[in-house]
Order: C-alpha cells, then sequence, then structure tokens
C-alpha cells in the first residue's frame, strides 16, 4: 500500500533527512520526500497498520527536525 502525506519542512536537507529516517522506520517498505511539493510518499509492507506506522515516522523525523509536521 502507498500514501502520499503533506508535510511541513524548512530545508532540503531536513528534507532528505527526513526520508532516511522514514525509510529505516519499521513497517515502511520505500518512503521519498519531495521539498518542493512538501509531500512525503510512503510506500507500506505488507500487512502493516498505515496509521501506527506513520506515528512511528513522525516521531522518528521530529528528532531530526523537531518542527516539522506530516499531516496524518
Amino acid at each position: 500500500m502507498k500514501k502520499t502525506y503533506e508535510i511541513e519542512v524548512d530545508c532540503a536537507n531536513c528534507a532528505n533527512l527526513m526520508e532516511d529516517v522514514a525509510k529505516k522506520t519499521t513497517g515502511v517498505k520505500d518512503a521519498v520526500v519531495n521539498f518542493m511539493a512538501q509531500k512525503m510518499a510512503v510506500e507500506f509492507e505488507d500487512g502493516q497498520d498505515a496509521k501506527a506506522v506513520m506515528k512511528e515516522v513522525l516521531k522518528a523525523c521530529k528528532k531530526v527536525e523537531p518542527d516539522c509536521e506530516i499531516e496524518l
């Protein structure tokens, strides 16, 4: 399953770091952050609860960029 989320991030470097931590989150098969469009596309592993996984992605992203937001 693949979903796209709106995000708020201040710089392209932070967006790249958010993409990296999202990819490392359990339950995420792949993730792509588009800084210019302010969007994050996430592909989930089979059988994963997207909402629960995205809460973990948001926690990980906030460690990189404390004021980032992901519209869940």
